[in-house]
């Protein structure tokens, strides 16, 4: 729990709490000890009405805390759905990253958001993005993923945006490398109808 007033109301999904805190005067993007803003509080949490009255009311949907989260990519990369539609209507920066060099979709892909990722690509996030780990959304998705159907659907989605399928990792090896070695048929499958090495 935060000591900012504003933090607290946007931990507690407390609208009311935070537009009067607004109108009196508070700081909107103040920052915490950890460097996040109350939207970014709010965004943690995942409290979706706290987040849109922020936002509504101008709070910056990029501000980095410490770790290099903003309220885009943290929504983003947890598949917290509701806020990051918001967000992106509200000038997200589709090309910042997060500390690992990564872009929202990255994560997103890892973890198998298949609608936060089918969001993030519409919006225009770059599917060719390589991270410090010398990884795309398609290979954190074969790498990371369990190749069960959220992560096939992901990996689906990604090759018919036009993610490259042999864009290798920093050791050469491929997607479809990594999906046999996995044993994933169903996305070797998929990566080899779209051409993969």
């Amino acid at each position: 729990m935060s000591g900012i007033p504003l933090h607290a109301a946007a931990e507690n999904n407390d609208v009311a709490a935070i537009e009067k805190l607004l109108a009196d005067g508070a700081e909107i993007d103040a920052r915490d000890g950890t460097g996040a803003t109350a939207l970014l509080v709010a965004v943690h949490a995942n409290r979706v009405e706290a987040a849109k009255v922020l936002i509504d009311a101008g709070a910056n949907v990029n501000a980095k805390d410490k770790i290099e989260d903003s309220p885009y990519l943290y929504a983003g990369a947890r598949g917290h759905l509701e806020i990051l539609k918001v967000i992106l209507a509200h000038g997200a920066d589709l090309k910042s990253v997060n500390r690992y060099g990564g872009t929202a979709l990255i994560p997103a892909s890892e973890r198998g958001h298949v609608e936060t990722v089918r969001t993030l690509i519409a919006a225009g996030v770059d599917v060719d993005h390589v991270n410090k780990l010398h990884w795309t959304a398609l290979l954190e998705a074969i790498i990371l993923g369990d190749g069960g159907e959220r992560h096939q659907e992901i990996v689906d989605l990604l090759v018919k945006a036009g993610a490259d399928v042999n864009l290798a990792d920093g050791k050469g090896m491929t997607p479809l490398q990594h999906a046999r070695a996995s044993g994933y048929k169903e996305i070797e499958a998929t990566l080899l109808a779209a051409g993969a090495q």
